[in-house]
């Protein structure tokens, strides 16, 4: 019976030491920051601040836009919108982001999208200023450029 007990006795601090052992380990990659502001130009559709988010696991990331200072000239159905957004990459190139994730949103609303999805390296330094949001909304195409540098800075990918 004792050996019964110092078995289990084992395992259990054997089972401790590893909960211990995550708790301490690594966090996942982190791009910094996690959000930015950008002033864009949408043509005749408007334009003003957008706001962007970024979120990163390992080589995948998303970016989120949204801007109260561009809002849904129709009522707009969820994931409906056609979004590619190409951000500058420092030392040249770009990255891509695209996808078809949008909320639902009522004429006058504040335009959002994403997240939308796109592949990042250790490193990488990117910036939607230099870059182009197109979006495709019920066959009409909205193209929208940067006025300059997002604040604070570019998204720095771990």
């Amino acid at each position: 019976m004792r050996g019964k007990r110092t078995a289990t006795g084992a395992a259990l601090a054997a089972g401790a030491l590893a909960v211990t052992g995550l708790a301490f380990a690594p966090t996942a990659a982190a791009v910094t920051p996690q959000a930015a502001t950008i002033s864009a130009s949408c043509g005749i559709f408007g334009g003003g601040t957008a706001t962007l988010t970024a979120t990163q696991s390992g080589t995948s990331a998303t970016i989120t836009l949204s801007s109260s200072a561009i809002t849904a000239p129709v009522a707009v159905a969820q994931d409906s919108i056609s979004s590619t957004l190409t951000m500058a990459k420092a030392g040249g190139g770009s990255v891509v982001f695209s996808g078809t994730k949008n909320p639902a949103m009522k004429t006058g609303d504040p335009v959002s999208v994403g997240p939308l999805p796109g592949t990042v390296a250790s490193g990488d330094s990117l910036d939607a200023g230099g870059g182009s949001l197109k979006m495709v909304i019920f066959g009409v195409t909205v193209n929208c450029t940067a006025n300059g540098p997002q604040s604070p800075g570019p998204f720095v990918f771990d």
